[in-house]
């Protein structure tokens, strides 16, 4: 297989100013498995290439929100068009408007929305509808769950001590000891553990935040249907992290892909095309917090931001929400990812190398281990030095990933595949040797 071109002068000389002016020469995102590594400077379709004229099939999508691939010719086209009214108004728009209605036709859950510019920033605000809507503090959320970099979110996200639920671990410097006595923590996909942390706070409980997929743990039978039962019975607010699943799973999200209905939702990635949107939507008997005509003034939720309701991410979002409404978009996306999923662990079990590979068909990975994934304590079994040799080893053959998620697009042809799985076939033979 082809290796890729050594670094040029003017990568060498970008990555220098990034040693020098940005704390890590990063902007915090990028894998660390890439140890040397390399400068974006484009990308169309599903490829990206560097200032080393390496080109790369790209996988990790900016984490996601690609569903269309890059620079994908509507949302182009609904950029220029919006550019020639205004960048950013402060204020309400009709781009905006018209992407509440269509989230609320297609998101189960979704009666009203409110707009953000971050996956971050929606989840915090889900979380802060539901403390205003129960009158009460404690939010419990699953160990090893991501919801943004919030202080709230930030709780027992990767613990290497391991405590006993639901006592949280904070996942970061500079986070107030305070903020642990807000949070609780149970295990995702146990069911009799969560709900009996729910019976023993269920007075004092806000609500319950989950991915419904976490990360690449997809939810065993079950679960997502008892934590529904068990936080309706108690009258505490659901909370689906869709930040990852919304749009991806299908157009309704996991809500619609796995059947089962929160009171909330933080939407993001997708939604916004890949421009800076997020949202959160949900029961209108809640969001009424952020109307301050709705509710008494102890009630009122204030949300401002600056770019919040953006018009060119709003239109870039209705562009990317038109295409996924084609005729055969979702079974294109999921029969590419189910082709590649199974490649991989095909790939794997003839070179008998113990591995799992978890998730669903449009975004999974590997972990190598002959145990099973269900559970953050589960996955810590897997040796992760060998998937970070995996992943150089794709990148080294023009294959681009996250540190944990192939991501596919509707971009990715079979041309594609086909170039895929013989790299993921050279790299496993490595991985083996």
């Amino acid at each position: 297989m082809s290796r890729r071109k050594p670094q040029s002068p003017q990568e060498k000389a970008l990555l220098d100013k990034a040693r020098r002016y940005m704390p890590g020469a990063t902007l915090g995102n990028a894998p660390s498995d890439y140890d040397d590594g390399f400068i974006v400077q484009g990308g169309r379709g599903s490829r990206v290439w560097d200032f080393s004229g390496n080109e790369y099939i790209d996988y990790l999508l900016g984490s996601g929100p690609m569903l269309l691939g890059h620079a994908h010719p509507a949302v182009v086209e609904a950029v220029r068009q919006q550019l020639d009214q205004g960048s950013t108004f402060f204020l309400t728009n009709g781009a905006i408007i018209q992407l509440a209605e269509e989230i609320c036709r297609a998101v189960p859950c979704a009666e009203m929305v409110r707009f953000t510019t971050s996956g971050t920033d929606a989840t915090f605000q889900a979380m802060r509808l539901a403390r205003a809507y129960r009158r009460r503090d404690l939010i419990l959320k699953f160990e090893g769950g991501f919801h943004g970099s919030s202080d709230y979110a930030l709780q027992s996200v990767t613990p290497t001590r391991l405590v006993d639920f639901p006592t949280p671990v904070p996942g970061s410097a500079g986070i107030p000891r305070a903020i642990g006595d807000t949070m609780l923590i149970a295990p995702f996909n146990d069911l009799d553990t969560t709900t009996a942390i729910i019976q023993a706070h269920h007075e004092k409980l806000a609500g319950v935040i989950v991915e419904p997929m976490q990360r690449i743990l997809p939810p065993v039978p079950g679960f997502l249907e008892g934590l529904r039962e068990v936080t309706a019975r108690y009258g505490v607010p659901l909370i689906f992290d869709e930040v990852v699943t919304g749009f991806r799973f299908a157009y309704g999200g996991a809500q619609e892909y796995y059947g089962v209905t929160p009171d909330l939702a933080a939407l993001g990635k997708v939604v916004g095309g890949g421009y800076p949107l997020a949202a959160v939507c949900g029961r209108a008997e809640i969001m009424r917090a952020y109307d301050a005509s709705a509710v008494a003034g102890d009630e009122f939720i204030p949300q401002i931001g600056t770019l919040n309701g953006n018009p060119v991410a709003a239109v870039t979002g209705l562009a990317t929400l038109a295409e996924l409404r084609k005729a055969g978009a979702y079974q294109r996306l999921h029969a590419t990812g189910h082709r590649l999923r199974a490649a991989l662990l095909r790939a794997l079990e003839q070179a008998e190398i113990p591995a799992v590979v978890s998730g669903e068909d449009t975004v999974f990975d590997v972990y190598f281990t002959d145990k099973p994934i269900t559970t953050y304590r589960s996955t810590l079994a897997a040796d992760g030095a060998m998937l970070k040799r995996f992943n150089r080893l794709l990148l080294d053959r023009g294959i681009l990933k996250g540190g944990q998620k192939f991501y596919v697009s509707l971009a990715h042809t079979d041309s594609d595949l086909d170039q895929t799985i013989a790299a993921i076939k050279d790299a496993v033979g490595h991985l083996r040797g």
